[in-house]
């Protein structure tokens, strides 16, 4: 349970307006700090290695995708030339995806695992939404310094275009959060949705480039690969990340607006349902 006091510190308010989306997390940010720091610590709480297993996991999947893809699939890039350059880039992309697929796939439940906060009137229910951003930005955060040892190693010191990496997960960020409030809405009233997002997921995994750089995929087919929201993030990181190359402002502004509307778009949502959450929990 969170603090009490910072409980007591929790102001709500039911609006849809977009300034909102900003709005509540300033205005309850003691409340989401608690929030998070209890949703991490307890997920690790009574395991041997703590958080340490949040590194521990993607390292695994890194290690296994990248002997199948690159070394028995041996998948071509342009840009990769050796394991070590195909790890690297591999693993942008799987943190990127890790950090969206955390949040989307526990979106669901997100109210239904708290029913003691959807019969407190003074609990802002968004703040859940964003718990879940600011417990995968934590896990986001661990497995990009690992990132940094690895490429400090095998390549040297990043380019200072790298510095541009927080600017270009911002978008990413804003849609995750419009999708979280919308599933988290919706898991309310749809028992299935838990088990229709994991399986959406898991099929958008591989339709993004991960494993393969969009360059790979074909021309007349390229633009739906760019509908995916995890496209343009996971270019993009590797742009500023490897290539040394600022990210592509037009892109970045039309990614950044849709982000913007999407996140207003769960929040509408949300907030225009949660009246209607007590009768079904």
């Amino acid at each position: 349970m969170a603090d009490s006091s910072v409980l007591r510190s929790a102001r709500p308010v039911f609006s849809v307006r977009p300034a909102f989306v900003f709005f509540s997390l300033w205005q309850n940010r003691r409340l989401v700090k608690g929030l998070v720091k209890r949703d991490v610590m307890g997920r690790y709480r009574g395991s041997l290695f703590g958080v340490f297993w949040s590194l521990v996991q993607p390292l695994v999947m890194l290690a296994i995708y990248t002997l199948v893809f690159s070394e028995i699939l041996q998948t071509k890039w342009s840009r990769v030339h050796g394991t070590a350059d195909f790890a690297l880039s591999f693993f942008i992309g799987l943190i990127v995806f890790n950090f969206f697929a955390e949040c989307v796939n526990r979106s669901p439940a997100l109210v239904l695992n708290n029913p003691n906060f959807v019969k407190k009137v003074v609990f802002p229910l968004e703040t859940l939404s964003w718990m879940a951003i600011g417990s995968a930005l934590f896990h986001l955060v661990i497995s990009f310094a690992a990132w940094l040892l690895f490429a400090l190693w095998i390549r040297g010191t990043p380019p200072w275009t790298a510095l541009w990496l927080p600017m270009v997960l911002l978008p990413l960020m804003m849609c995750t959060l419009g999708f979280t409030w919308f599933l988290a809405s919706l898991g309310v009233f749809v028992r299935d949705a838990n088990q229709a997002v994991g399986l959406l997921t898991s099929g958008l995994m591989f339709l993004s480039p991960i494993f393969y750089e969009a360059l790979a995929v074909p021309e007349k087919f390229r633009w739906l690969l760019y509908l995916n929201p995890l496209t343009f993030p996971i270019e993009q990181a590797r742009r500023v990340l490897l290539d040394g190359s600022a990210p592509d402002p037009i892109g970045y502004l039309l990614y950044l607006g849709a982000g913007v509307v999407v996140a207003w778009a769960g929040l509408a949502w949300f907030q225009r349902t949660r009246g209607g959450f007590a009768d079904v929990i």
